[in-house]
This record gives structure tokens, C-alpha cells and sequence, in this order.
């Protein structure tokens, strides 16, 4: 499967980190609701069909990713930086690090 960083270009999924569903919204930090937090940590949909993920790019330009990815035949529609502003590719290209 490959992986199109908005950075580096296409790329093996081997140089990727999984870190999770692109969907889910964390607790508060502070939160001590145990309800919020045994749902954000154990509970897991199984779509079928496009789905949002987070990825990072660990074996590359370290950047967070977000894909959207079809679960059923795995074709990636779309991949954008996870944070709209991505200071640190662009700094790491003026850099000239690849």
C-alpha cells in the first residue's frame, strides 16, 4: 500500500506509524469522568468503507497525517497534514533536509 505525503510524495506504508482514528474526540486532560475515558480508549467502530486515520510519517519527514481510507479495498482517497498549519515540513524543506 502507498502512502502520498503531502511532503515527501508516495511512499511504502512501511515508513508509517498508525496512530489511530481520525474520529474520535479525546476527554479533557483533567477530566475524571471514567465513562468518557473507557469509551475514548476501549470503545472501536468497524466501519466499512472510507474512514479518517491519523498516520505518521516515522520513517520520513515525521509528520502527522490525516487519510482517508476505504477499509474494504484499502485505496486512500485523500491525505493532508493532521494539523492545517504544518510549520515543521516547511521548515525541514528550507532546512534542505529531506
Amino acid at each position: 500500500m502507498l502512502i502520498t505525503c503531502p511532503y515527501c510524495g508516495p511512499r511504502d506504508v512501511i515508513e508509517f506509524s498508525y496512530q489511530g482514528d481520525g474520529n474520535r474526540a479525546r476527554p479533557q486532560p483533567a477530566s475524571q469522568n471514567l465513562d468518557a475515558w473507557n469509551a475514548y480508549v476501549y470503545d472501536r467502530l468497524n466501519p466499512a468503507g472510507d474512514h479518517n486515520e491519523i498516520w505518521q510519517h516515522s520513517g520520513g519527514c515525521r509528520a502527522h497525517l490525516r487519510v482517508v481510507r476505504n477499509t474494504l479495498t484499502h485505496e486512500i482517497s485523500s491525505t493532508t497534514f493532521a494539523r492545517g498549519d504544518h510549520k515543521s515540513a516547511a521548515r525541514h524543506k528550507a532546512e534542505g533536509k529531506s
